[in-house]
């Protein structure tokens, strides 16, 4: 429940104060033979960040950033066609309108800044809805969808308490956490970082709605990469998470996780390299959260073709759910819902819980599978062909002058389950009805990946995946054979794996596992991209698939180190 102030203290504020001035007075924008806004959202992030980056106990760097930035959208022409869904919405025609405000909270200059961008936005709309009609003027439009829905206004003005950052213990803590690995000789490369991010978010509409909200993460993450006697590289991360500055996990806690990642890179570098392999996959805990979240949750998001010039291409990915609502894509025992008003599963905190989204948009529960069959997508204000009307899932800023859609808490539920062992024991029955040698066990993925970008180019480039939306590969997969033994291989990448493939569910756990990440709009949510993140959760048993495909993946590995390293 948020705590609201009196209208007389939510006046006392420079920031919001100068937010709605500005706004209400850019309603009255007339400029002749020039349309004026419809809309205007004025948007500030007043935000404050601290890390501490480490490495084998020795601190590499503090960083401490106090940054007060506004996201400014106008709108012109009306809801039914605007400057927005076109392929030229977001360029700076006449300046960009992302100049930093300044900290001081003075209300006179506040107001100077918020009128010089507002007006550089308006200017790029009008230039923008002219060139889209120039665009479209030879085109035959049938069955126009508007550009923009309304939503009911929204006031929330929540108190702002003071969260300090604990600089010298975050820092102490990281170096700490960071010496965990000088155990590991096997361990090449690795580093700790511990970061807090405080904000608070403002926001003004020209439809009546003003938030003011104040939001917090705190996270650890950890990298660290090694070199198999072969040559092949290997990497593994951890990002652990927090909405609470004093509920972030204790050291005793970190340093487990780290040990751990530590020693499956340790074993994977004297792992074998496996081998190309069909047959019944097994995605268990954490493994398959992240499968989920890639499958279903990105392709839960649809993204609309923007208006562009005749003859003009323009690289756009596809989804492979768009068109598929009352469709069966799952098995008819299985449910998906997103959830942002729930703050904890079984007394676990739940990063994904939100109330307002980026658009001004309150966040309720939505039904997405029912009995295995699309009911819904994520929704933004942006109208899709037979869908309109945004679902409060707007949370990142998305292409051609519109928001993107993202999840929150994903629950995936299933209603046939059975134990953790017996679906072990599945997996062994199948191997050996199928006469194979042995069956694949699934650990973890790289997701939110921790890959370089050359990586990340050949992961695009094709190798049996997707050029447009490729999974990330396996970090920890294991053979199990028909007497139960386990053993790691490494080196391996699916192989046709998609959102269609989810129909090929045969089994789920009893059991429910929380798997959380910080999404950001590059491609595999990569660790650290994107100015924006939106913290998102997936709640998920684990799962056992029929006829899944891996393949060994084929590149040439760099030779290792001449000199063995130093004791």
């Amino acid at each position: 429940m948020l705590a609201v102030l009196s209208l007389a203290a939510a006046e006392d504020d420079p920031i919001l104060r100068a937010l709605r001035d500005e706004v209400g007075r850019s309603r009255s924008i007339k400029v002749e033979k020039l349309e004026s806004p419809y809309y205007v959202e004025a948007a500030v992030e007043d935000l404050e960040q601290f890390s501490a980056v480490a490495t084998l106990g020795g601190l590499i760097r503090t960083t401490k950033n106090r940054v007060r930035g506004p996201r400014l959208r106008v709108r012109v022409g009306d809801y039914a066609f605007d400057n927005s869904n076109y392929v030229g919405s977001d360029y700076p025609f006449s300046g960009s309108s992302d100049t930093q405000l300044p900290l001081e909270g003075v209300y006179p200059v506040l107001r100077r800044y918020l009128w010089l961008a507002i007006d550089r936005s308006y200017k790029n709309a009008v230039e923008a809805i002219a060139r889209k009609r120039a665009a479209l003027k030879n085109v035959s439009m049938t069955g126009a969808i508007a550009d923009f829905t309304k939503a009911e206004p929204v006031r929330r003005i929540e108190e702002i308490r003071p969260a300090p950052f604990d600089e010298p213990g975050w820092t102490a803590r990281a170096q700490a956490v960071s010496a965990v690995f000088a155990q590991y000789p096997a361990v090449r490369n690795s580093g700790v970082e511990l970061e807090a991010i405080r904000n608070v978010h403002y926001m003004v509409t020209s439809e009546g709605t003003e938030i003011r909200m104040a939001e917090r993460v705190a996270f650890l993450r950890a990298r660290a990469s090694s070199q198999a006697p072969d040559g092949m590289l290997l990497r593994d991360a951890l990002v652990l998470h927090s909405l609470e500055f004093d509920r972030l996990a204790s050291e005793a806690e970190m340093t487990r996780a780290v040990k751990a990642l530590a020693e499956n890179l340790t074993a994977l570098a004297a792992a074998p390299i496996g081998e190309t392999y069909s047959g019944p996959v097994m995605f268990e805990r954490e493994a398959a959260g992240q499968l989920f979240a890639q499958l279903l949750g990105k392709n839960l998001s649809l993204l609309r073709r923007p208006a562009m010039e005749p003859g003009q291409s323009f690289p756009f990915p596809s989804n492979e759910l768009e068109g598929k609502i009352g469709s069966r894509i799952l098995p008819d025992w299985m449910d998906v819902a997103d959830d942002p008003t729930q703050k904890e599963f079984r007394g676990q905190p739940l990063i994904g819980a939100y109330t307002v989204d980026m658009e001004g948009v309150e966040a309720k529960p939505l039904s997405l599978v029912e009995k295995g069959v699309m009911k819904s997508f994520l929704m933004t204000r942006q109208p899709h062909r037979g869908l309109s009307g945004s679902n409060g899932r707007a949370r990142l800023p998305g292409p051609f002058g519109s928001s993107q859609a993202t999840m929150s808490n994903l629950f995936v539920r299933a209603r046939e389950t059975v134990g953790a062992g017996e679906l072990k024991k599945k997996l062994i029955e199948m191997t050996k009805a199928r006469g194979k040698d042995y069956g694949l066990l699934i650990r973890k993925l790289d997701f939110p990946s921790s890959a370089a970008m050359d990586e990340l180019r050949r992961l695009y480039g094709g190798g049996g995946q997707s050029a447009q939306r490729p999974l990330s590969i396996p970090i920890l997969a294991y053979r199990v054979y028909p007497d139960g033994r386990e053993e790691l291989v490494r080196g391996l990448r699916f192989r046709g794996l998609s959102v269609r493939s989810l129909k090929d569910i045969l089994l789920a756990s009893e059991e429910t596992f929380v798997f959380q990440f910080l999404d950001n709009p590059a491609p595999l949510a990569v660790m650290g991209a994107g100015g924006y993140i939106a913290e998102s959760c997936v709640v998920a048993p684990s799962i056992l698939m029929d006829d899944v495909e891996l393949e060994r993946i084929e590149q040439e590995f760099p030779k290792v180190p001449i000199v063995p390293p130093p004791g």
